[in-house]
């Protein structure tokens, strides 16, 4: 998979996507970087560390958190996204649903979606993804966490949501898909999911997996968020188990090592 000048081995290594949110209210690390000098820090700490993509949020995905108008949400990511392009080369994806955000970001430089929506939130947007040529990671929500069987459901949705991808002409090579865990499921949804992660990669398309320091991971542990570094940890080494070729993160470095420690295991046998 190639995302902006670089090519990804989904089928034989897992990648970190590093998590830049330029919000005042995500869950874990609201405000912390939105001032410039900050948030350019923390990219080159997170390059430093090993990532291999930032990830770019202007809008908290966090379960109540306040909608954001597109306008805003441009303004937030915008000057972030031109200096990390200026400044440093790494892939940039941007965390957005809405097509208007998406086409600004493009055209600053960003190469790749990563829509939380599924394409399911702006109807435009797969449309704008098919036009512009990058990758886009689909993720799975709904409005209500209601499931016949909730790993089957998932990945019905995953289905129709890439229907719609490929529909708009986006190409299966420019696709991955994400479980959305945190989104539209309790807690025994969520687990339930994890736990199948493998069911996924049936579909064929490589998956990111995004659990860092979530609430399934303090519901389980009973930490809060500043604790679940070692429960996101296990996460990760689990969905490596099950074949996931991303994981998106907000601690780069322990993601990096716990990585190339299973890996290094691997190639072993």
């Amino acid at each position: 998979m190639r995302i902006g000048n670089r090519e990804f081995d989904t089928a034989n290594h897992t990648y970190v996507m590093g998590i830049l949110n330029v919000t005042p209210d995500s869950f874990w690390d609201g405000g912390k970087y939105r001032g410039m000098d900050v948030a350019l820090g923390h990219v080159a700490q997170m390059i430093r560390d090993g990532a291999d993509i930032i990830d770019i949020g202007g809008e908290s995905t966090r379960p109540g958190a306040s909608p954001v108008e597109a306008v805003d949400e441009i303004e937030r990511v915008m000057p972030v996204i031109e200096a990390i392009k200026d400044r440093f080369d790494i892939p940039v994806s941007l965390d957005t649903y809405k097509n208007t955000v998406a086409w600004t970001g493009i055209g600053a430089g960003v190469d790749m979606i990563n829509d939380v929506w599924g394409l399911k939130g702006d109807e435009r947007m797969a449309e704008v993804i098919a036009q512009s040529h990058v990758p886009v990671c689909i993720m799975h929500n709904r409005q209500k966490a209601v499931y016949n069987d909730v790993v089957t459901d998932v990945i019905s949705d995953l289905e129709e949501s890439v229907k719609t991808a490929i529909g708009a002409g986006i190409p299966n090579e420019n696709i991955m898909i994400d479980p959305g865990i945190g989104f539209a499921k309790d807690y025994d949804q969520n687990m339930k999911v994890m736990a199948h992660l493998d069911d996924l990669r049936g579909l064929g398309y490589p998956v990111l997996l995004g659990t860092s320091r979530k609430s399934v991971i303090g519901q389980t542990l009973d930490l809060a968020a500043g604790e679940r570094l070692e429960g996101s940890l296990a996460t990760t080494a689990w969905g490596m188990q099950q074949g996931v070729s991303f994981v998106r993160v907000h601690d780069v470095k322990e993601h990096v090592r716990l990585i190339r420690m299973i890996e290094a295991i691997r190639n072993c046998r």
